[in-house]
């Protein structure tokens, strides 16, 4: 804990001292980011600045409920495209579907969904056409029966 400023000491010359000692003793040597450049010197400056590098650390998203169920629904559409095998493609869409569906049944605020659940038949058919399409893919690896 820091001392209290002496009066009739001036506030600079006080703070500079604290911050001096603080060096010699070493407390600014391992802080997190030591030695390396700030990411956001090139940035130009935003009030908010704090708010959006927290935000990034902590991985939150600040996209309105429909933008970021679009998104999400647009990630599991890749991901069952480069899924390993039928039953992979069906489990990424059973994740989807229903959150697509409540949207549906309870618009949340913000612009039109535009979004309907996806059918399994329809993006397993553009699954395995681009399954045959890979160079060097043995023909039935890791394809599965679609019952399974």
């Amino acid at each position: 804990m820091t001392e209290r400023k002496p009066p009739g000491m001036d506030f600079e010359t006080w703070a500079d001292r604290q911050i001096r000692e603080a060096e010699q003793r070493g407390d600014f040597k391992d802080l997190p980011g030591f030695g390396k450049p700030l990411r956001s010197l090139a940035a130009p400056y935003s009030d908010d600045w704090w708010v959006r590098e927290k935000m990034r650390r902590e991985q939150l998203s600040f996209l309105p409920p429909v933008l970021a169920l679009r998104k999400e629904a647009e990630d599991a559409l890749e991901a069952a495209y480069r899924a390993p095998s039928e039953r992979a493609v069906r489990a990424i869409l059973d994740g989807i579907n229903p959150k697509i569906a409540a949207a549906l049944r309870m618009p949340p605020a913000g612009p039109p969904l535009g979004l309907k659940p996806f059918d399994p038949e329809e993006v397993l058919k553009v699954w395995r056409e681009r399954r045959r399409e890979r160079p060097g893919e043995a023909q039935g690896e890791g394809v599965t029966s679609p019952d399974s």
